[in-house]
């Protein structure tokens, strides 16, 4: 079983001014596809917390994925991605932009997310946006890859067949 966790970005959700809807999207989803989340939480906006939580949750947790959840566009305080790239191994570009494609057909805005995919070890981790519309359309585009991604990043030494 795949080991998942959530990781929410926040400023009012962390403060508890804002509930965090976007999160549980994110476990029902994962939960749905056989996806085991294992622990979720809501930090603020705030590129050392994100990429210190990120290598915990990779490296001290062990978790097999961590989808992050807000943080994704332009505005100022939208640093999840520059974390991201701050802590990661290697980038996954084609998981970013499939999401981007796929929203492309619903909204133009989706050109200026920023989210990334990317491996830290024998972890993948995968920005997604902060609304639970965002998250649904995103995740569904990147779930079907999601088990094979995993399986090739701890080293399954199989072909991969079309």
């Amino acid at each position: 079983m795949i080991r998942a966790g959530v990781l929410t970005l926040s400023d009012k959700g962390s403060r508890g001014e804002r509930e965090d809807l976007s999160g549980p999207e994110v476990i029902r989803m994962l939960r749905a596809a056989g996806i085991e989340t294992v622990h979720s939480e809501v930090v603020p906006d705030e590129a050392q917390i994100i990429s210190s939580k990120l290598v915990e949750f990779a490296d001290v947790r062990g978790l097999d994925l961590v989808v992050t959840t807000g943080g994704t566009g332009v505005s100022p305080r939208d640093v999840t991605p520059d974390a991201t790239l701050s802590i990661i191994d290697r980038e996954i570009p084609g998981m970013a932009e499939a999401m981007r494609r796929e929203s492309m057909l619903k909204t133009p805005h989706a050109m200026i997310s920023r989210a990334v995919a990317g491996i830290r070890g024998q972890t993948l981790i995968v920005n997604l946006p902060g609304s639970p519309k965002g998250v649904r359309e995103n995740l569904a585009v990147i779930l079907p890859a999601l088990t094979h991604a995993i399986e090739k990043i701890k080293g399954d030494p199989s072909d991969c067949g079309s």
